[in-house]
């Protein structure tokens, strides 16, 4: 700042700085808020797999250890 700058000017300015920093965060903090939607999208993805290949492993350990009444 200048020595003989307006108080005004002087605060106008220190905004403008603290506003830059402030947009600069928000770019950055966005970025993390894509990146994990990213990740949670990949991670339910994944979990839907493995819930359905569980499904079917518990449904073949049924079949495969139920045996079939004597009348059969």
């Amino acid at each position: 700042m200048r020595m003989n700058a307006d108080p005004a000017e002087e605060r106008l300015a220190r905004a403008e700085t603290a506003l830059a920093h402030v947009e600069r965060q928000c770019d950055e903090l966005n970025a993390v808020v894509v990146e994990q939607g990213r990740l949670m999208e990949r991670m339910r993805r994944q979990l839907e797999r493995l819930s359905e290949t569980l499904q079917n492993q518990e449904l073949e350990r049924i079949r495969s250890t139920s045996s079939k009444p004597p009348h059969y």
